[in-house]
């Protein structure tokens, strides 16, 4: 069974937690101590940074850290998301002064920190962990490595994404979960359950979240930028996948909700039949919604064809070391040890529902567990099965300005009636005239 503390943060990012207190970014640090006696034990002391629940994993980690590494001290606090980011710009500017030794960076900011900070971060292929490249999936190798393949962080949780439903709404409007396997057959069960139910279809934050967009270009092997960083909203994925929300809001069957609370409302109140989301949104529901124990389920994302990919990613974490520590041997074993060892990853999955992204995990029978909850459902085993067939995302270091972009379409495809091809075309000029980035055409 799920356990119920499973996290209920925001949409799937998560952070380790941890102040300032390895003063790296100095030059004191040629005199410090490297954490490698001469006899090649490691041992020190080492600060990570981050909040919630990703902390509470780290710290569960600790004492199995130190049964191979005893000489290690690790000492992790928990501060706010915002803070930590505010600080841990303020400090790479700084030149690292005031930062910790290790710090979690969610999956589609690396990019972008990498980008203003070509050297804030150690080069974790340097100490080796190239070697534990195939242990991932094809999508988190390629957001935690570098322009030169080398790894500047290493890969932690993931967020797989699916459609959840309400299996009692589905029963009430005779639709069948299974018989959806595209978009269209998602769009033509939707008007069936709205017509018997009164439910919508899908939650959206129409003018300030993209979320199904971005869903909907990954599982087509497409995003807001193409591998090269060239701007790729103009394409045919981008066009296909914002028709079809266009499409699906034309049919009355998207529920315009407000923010994170809004469309957690919806999934309570019975407003919306299914939601779309990172694996992540499993704990919110059980613990938003514990009446409805059973009515929930799980199945893939619908494809744009036929025997088309059903696998997307949306949320997501990794482990990175500042460049500035003064103890870089501790700093990596622990980085190490938590992201390629199984039993940090299943602590963290069975207390907080924090999905991991190592491969081997997928081995072990939790899961194979059915949830009580997700109508007997083993649904982490729905999840885990899609990883590998993830495509990877160029978040580049316009990431954010190209997000807000995205939005701003899609409010005008949906809430003025614009043409996708038009309003995707407008984004991509504006993103253009912003960052200098070339467009596809």
């Amino acid at each position: 069974m799920f356990k119920k503390n499973v996290m209920t943060a925001f949409a799937g990012v998560l952070l380790v937690g941890g102040l300032a207190a390895c003063g790296g970014g100095d030059d004191e640090a040629d005199g410090a101590d490297n954490g490698g006696g001469e006899d090649g034990d490691v041992s020190g002391e080492i600060t990570v940074w981050g909040w919630n629940v990703a902390a509470s994993s780290m710290e569960l980690a600790i004492e199995g850290f130190n049964e191979e590494y005893p000489d290690v001290e690790v000492n992790v606090e928990d501060i706010g998301r915002i803070d930590l980011y505010d600080r841990l710009t303020v400090g790479l500017a700084a030149g690292g002064s005031g930062l910790p030794d290790v710090t979690l960076i969610e999956t589609d900011r690396i990019d972008n920190y990498v980008s203003e900070f070509p050297d804030g971060f150690l080069n974790l292929s340097e100490y080796g962990f190239d070697e534990y490249e195939s242990e991932f999936g094809e999508s988190k190798i390629q957001s935690t490595q570098n322009s030169d393949g080398n790894f500047i962080a290493a890969p932690w949780d993931i967020g797989p994404a699916a459609v959840f439903y309400r299996v009692d709404l589905f029963e009430e409007a005779g639709v069948d979960a299974d018989s959806i396997e595209t978009w269209d057959d998602f769009i033509e069960a939707g008007t069936v359950i709205k017509d018997a139910t009164g439910s919508h279809m899908v939650p959206i934050d129409i003018s300030q979240d993209d979320a199904l967009y971005r869903m909907m270009l990954n599982q087509q092997g497409a995003y807001y930028f193409d591998d090269e960083g060239n701007i790729d909203l103009t394409s045919e994925e981008s066009v296909q996948a914002m028709e079809k929300i266009q499409e699906l809001h034309e049919n009355e069957l998207v529920a315009n909700v407000d923010g994170w609370d809004g469309t957690v409302t919806a999934t309570v109140n019975g407003n919306v039949a299914t939601v779309p989301f990172g694996v992540w949104y499993a704990g919110t529901i059980m613990d938003q919604a514990p009446e409805l124990e059973g009515d929930w389920d799980v199945f893939e994302l619908p494809a744009f064809e036929e025997g088309g990919n059903r696998a997307a990613n949306l949320g997501g974490s990794d482990l990175s070391i500042i460049s500035g520590t003064d103890n870089p041997d501790a700093a990596y074993a622990f980085v190490e040890y938590f992201t390629t060892n199984v039993e940090p990853q299943m602590a963290a999955l069975e207390e907080y529902g924090i999905f991991p992204s190592l491969l081997s995990a997928y081995d072990k029978g939790y899961f194979d567990e059915e949830s009580a909850f997700f109508n007997n459902s083993p649904v982490f085993r729905t999840f885990a099965n899609m990883v590998e067939d993830i495509p990877g995302a160029n978040y580049t270091s316009d990431y954010a300005r190209a997000f807000r972009y995205a939005s701003d379409a899609q409010a005008s495809s949906l809430l003025q009636g614009q043409s996708p091809s038009e309003t995707l075309q407008q984004a991509a000029d504006q993103l253009a005239n912003e960052t200098g980035r070339d467009v596809n055409e």
